[in-house]
């Protein structure tokens, strides 16, 4: 990871930023998440909304973020996914935050708030669905769902190569939910993505497995209703 290097002016708002967290905290809002199986390092129960609020009373700083993602507090991490520039991460500080990824919760805000908005956006999706850690896999899936909902200027074939490195996450029962979101964000692309979908899905349902095959049977049901858009 890059070394860092403080200034007085960025150092402050560190500060300041921890500060806020803490007097947004909220113990209840930690335990319940702890107790639903959400563990992290340290978590102050701080909501979304106060995140949101306290990011944007600074301008975004690639350094900031970064001390921000090393402080390892819960909201530390997800404040550097808002507060990162895209244009300045790298394939390699991508890669080391997803792989450092526990909870669906912050693969879910870093794809959201700066993953997405990266050049490097559609290569590390794919490559990210390949990969060993089941939060990398799911990052990978979120991150090819956002880009579907949210790259306008992306064409079709930038989209199918997806099909080929996705099809045996559907057998993974923990990764249904963002399966399932990836595909009916393709299919309301374009006519095409949708065709390219269901004949995908169709291939799905001839595996071995129960999990795919249902997986497969509940999308191609809404994908080849009359009424689906």
């Amino acid at each position: 990871m890059d070394v860092l290097i403080d200034d007085a002016g960025m150092d402050k708002n560190y500060r300041k930023i921890l500060a806020q967290i803490f007097a947004y905290k909220n113990g209840v809002t930690a335990d319940l998440m702890k107790d639903k199986g959400v563990k992290y390092k340290m978590n102050w129960g701080d909501s979304i909304i106060s995140l949101r609020m306290i990011a944007g009373q600074y301008e975004k700083n690639h350094l900031l973020a970064l001390k921000l993602w090393n402080k390892g507090w819960r909201e530390t991490m997800i404040l550097a996914t808002m507060l990162d520039i895209p244009d300045e991460l790298t394939e390699q500080q991508m890669g080391y935050w997803t792989k450092s990824f526990e909870t669906g919760e912050m693969a879910e805000q870093a794809v959201a708030n700066l993953f997405v908005y990266s050049k490097f956006a559609f290569v590390q999706a794919l490559e990210y669905c390949c990969g060993k850690k089941p939060y990398v896999r799911y990052t990978g899936l979120l991150l090819l769902g956002r880009l579907a909902m949210v790259d306008k200027e992306a064409i079709d074939d930038m989209f199918l190569p997806c099909f080929k490195v996705i099809a045996s996450l559907s057998k993974d029962a923990s990764l249904g939910d963002a399966f399932y979101r990836l595909i009916l964000r393709l299919a309301h692309r374009s006519e095409r993505l949708r065709l390219e979908c269901v004949r995908f899905l169709e291939d799905v349902q001839q595996f071995e497995e129960e999990f795919p095959k249902k997986l497969a049977g509940s999308l191609l049901e809404e994908l080849k209703d009359p009424e689906f858009e």
